[in-house]
């Protein structure tokens, strides 16, 4: 027979009401009994129906993952290091994909806040950057967190995990100026994104540093795709100011560049360097593999759906111990910098043995 909740607090010598405080993490138990509680819980193989739990209380026990972001390694990433944090907390996971062109998400968001009953959302760009989304969300009196880019936010927002792309992407061009390339390409996602423009100040801020003038026309702007680099580094090779290597803004976009470099018969690193950004397996899976910046997206989905959770406990006990609550709050890890990966990919200047216009 399935094993009940009553049955635990028989076994336990407990109160049904000291259970659902123990799986429920609440602050209020003893720790001896928090540990009694758990070995019967985990002798019996107790597990709770947490679609019950939600009907018949009036707190809610899943958290929903909003994206819009076409690179699918992306979004399994952030579902896995969001469902790591959920399974450990007792919380299910509710995902959502939506369009960040249409001007109805705000509503589409509300509908499902008050329909589907979630206790908190973990955003993703650009969800997390959009204006109308935060103030619909923050009108609702929902938890949610919000994964940006730290360069248009110096802040540490309470509700907010912070991503320095302007600090790899600065590590990535400087790591291509010190092989000796002075004409850089960069083929950017949508400018709608933080990550696009963080990533673009870091590449300005290393020419500027190495005292190389910004070129405009090395510079297209697309999509977060394939096809996106494919388009950008084939309109930068055929152009009079050709670049001898591209910084791509992921690392979809560099496998694209990759690809439109060996249609024009150009050899890489030979004759020119690419470099990503993510470290996705795309990265790992062309060849040559892709120099690129590590960025932790299991972690930062983790560390995003801890803090909306950690958001929803002290909400529910606002009443008991604010200051204990604070800090724990504030020992959750809320900033990352990707790091700097060298593949093979990247390698020193040289001239091109052939044009890619002839």
């Amino acid at each position: 027979m399935k094993v009940t909740i009553n049955d635990v607090a028989e076994r336990a010598g407990v109160s049904i009401k000291t259970v659902s405080r123990v799986i429920n993490n609440e602050p209020s138990v003893r720790s001896s009994t928090r540990e009694r509680v758990m070995n019967v819980v985990q002798a019996l193989n107790y597990h709770p129906n947490l679609a019950a739990r939600n009907l018949a209380g009036t707190h809610s026990y899943s958290i929903a993952f909003i994206y819009d972001n076409p690179n699918a390694y992306y979004v399994i990433d952030m579902q896995n290091g969001i469902l790591e944090a959920c399974r450990t907390q007792g919380y299910e996971l509710l995902i959502h994909p939506g369009s960040g062109h249409t001007d109805s998400i705000h509503r589409e968001l509300r509908k499902l806040v008050e329909q589907s009953r979630v206790a908190g959302l973990v955003l993703t760009p650009p969800f997390s950057e959009t204006p109308a989304v935060i103030d619909t969300l923050t009108s609702l009196d929902v938890e949610f967190v919000r994964i940006i880019s730290a360069q248009d936010s110096p802040q540490l927002e309470e509700n907010c995990i912070h991503i320095d792309d302007e600090a790899a992407a600065f590590a990535i061009t400087q790591h291509l100026l010190q092989l000796g390339h002075k004409h850089i390409g960069y083929l950017c996602g949508g400018t709608e994104h933080y990550s696009t423009l963080g990533r673009l100040a870091g590449y300005r801020r290393a020419l500027r540093e190495a005292g190389l003038p910004f070129e405009s026309e090395l510079v297209k702007e697309g999509e977060y795709s394939f096809d996106s680099g494919v388009a950008g580094a084939t309109a930068l090779l055929h152009s009079p100011t050709s670049p001898t290597a591209i910084f791509a803004g992921n690392d979809e976009i560099a496998a694209g560049a990759l690809f439109a470099a060996r249609m024009l018969n150009i050899e890489v690193p030979q004759q020119l360097s690419i470099a990503g950004f993510e470290d996705s397996p795309f990265s790992r899976q062309t060849w040559p593999k892709l120099t690129t910046a590590q960025q932790p997206n299991e972690d930062i989905a983790r560390c995003a759906a801890e803090l909306v959770l950690e958001r929803i406990q002290c909400r529910g006990n606002q009443e008991k111990d604010q200051q204990q609550a604070g800090r724990k709050t504030t020992n959750l890890r809320r900033s990352f910098t990707p790091t700097l990966v060298v593949r093979d990919s990247s390698g020193p200047v040289a001239e091109r043995t052939l044009n890619p216009q002839t």
